[in-house]
């Protein structure tokens, strides 16, 4: 399984992939490379998900330079790339400091 530096290095490098899903998410959010590797740089994972449906999963919590606030899900798998599974900004009304569900 990855840890939090293996995630955190392949997002800020630019070496991530995304599933369909995350894929069409980045575009109808209007959600950047750079933010992407801004954000995931310095993320934080903020739930763990072992027994996800497919593969081992997380969700991590990161900001832009801008101070954006952006939530991925990542599979924990090995692999020489981070599987972005979907990517969203938290919703405020559904989260305490962007780290806890309300």
């Amino acid at each position: 399984m990855k840890s939090l530096s293996q995630v955190r290095q392949q997002l800020a490098a630019g070496d991530f992939e995304f599933s369909r899903h995350a894929f069409h998410r980045v575009i109808e959010r209007n959600v950047s490379e750079q933010e992407i590797r801004e954000a995931g740089g310095t993320a934080e994972m903020i739930e763990n998900y072992p027994e996800d449906k497919y593969l081992p999963s997380a969700l991590f919590l990161g900001f832009t330079a801008a101070g954006r606030a952006l939530h991925f899900q990542i599979s924990l798998m090995e692999s020489h790339v981070a599987k972005i599974i979907t990517i969203y900004e938290p919703d405020p009304d559904e989260w305490t400091e962007y780290r806890k569900r309300r």
